[in-house]
């Protein structure tokens, strides 16, 4: 596995940027149903409900060996805000040593500072960790004090790509300050519009921003196949359905990848 690293991590070259399809995956049958429905790449998370958070390494060292697409796992070990204490830090870094020797073709990640400023120090060190494979941004950027200040350190710092909202809720909302970063980063890095995309707005979203690259997790809620079913007992919140989840649909990545081609 590890001596296909280089290759598998080659970075594309800056501004070559086709359309591509990203779907957040946050289970292993998640990353098959993105597979299928023919997402070009995953980002492979856990706890979608905290905005995501590290997968395990066996989630990870599956998806590697046993899909074809992309994978580029989240590196963020836990929810909330951004800003890490040095064991939080040294287990990001440890985390990423464990993706590139895993094979995987490149990581999510994202440090910011108190002030809200992108932490250029410690982003330096992931990326001197990472090396050869590349490195995303995540909407710790939309977390930012000033985007367009955030996109130049994280451009100058070596990350080939940013996942963003806009700074907004989502990315439909956003999408005019999305154009405006689209512009400023030119074929400098790619600018990866996402949170809340759907099949009812990819279009305009993707006209308005000019972006062509997209995330978005495609997922519906699905039942589960347990016979038996105890409704009292709880593993969590008291007033969740533990016979239930949310999973990414293979026919909503489909259609999703449809648009993308018709555009």
């Amino acid at each position: 596995m590890t001596q296909n690293i280089n290759e598998r991590t080659a970075k594309p070259p800056l501004g070559d940027f086709g359309v591509v399809l990203e779907i957040c995956a946050n289970s292993i049958e998640s990353a098959i149903a993105a597979e299928k429905g023919g997402a070009d790449r995953i980002e492979l998370c856990a706890n979608l409900g905290e905005g995501g958070t590290t997968p395990s390494y066996g989630q990870i060292k599956w998806c590697v060996e046993n899909l074809q697409l992309e994978v580029w796992p989240l590196i963020r070990p836990r929810g909330g805000d951004f800003l890490y204490t040095d064991a939080e830090f040294a287990c990001i870094l440890e985390d990423i040593y464990f993706c590139k020797q895993a094979g995987c073709h490149g990581v999510v990640a994202g440090i910011l500072d108190e002030n809200g400023k992108v932490d250029e120090s410690r982003c330096q060190q992931i990326i001197a960790t990472a090396s050869p494979m590349p490195v995303a941004f995540h909407r710790a950027f939309d977390m930012s004090q000033n985007l367009e200040e955030s996109l130049e350190a994280i451009i100058a710092l070596g990350f080939v790509r940013i996942l963003t909202s806009g700074g907004k809720a989502n990315a439909e909302i956003g999408a005019n300050e999305i154009a405006k970063l689209v512009v400023q980063a030119g074929k400098r890095i790619e600018i990866m519009p996402g949170a809340g995309i759907n099949s009812d707005n990819l279009s305009e979203i993707a006209k308005i921003t000019g972006a062509k690259c997209f995330h978005t997790t495609a997922k519906e809620r699905f039942a589960s196949k347990m016979v038996f079913q105890n409704t009292i007992g709880k593993m969590g919140d008291k007033y969740a359905d533990e016979f239930s989840y949310d999973q990414t649909d293979l026919n909503k990545v489909k259609v999703l990848k449809d648009i993308l081609n018709k555009l």
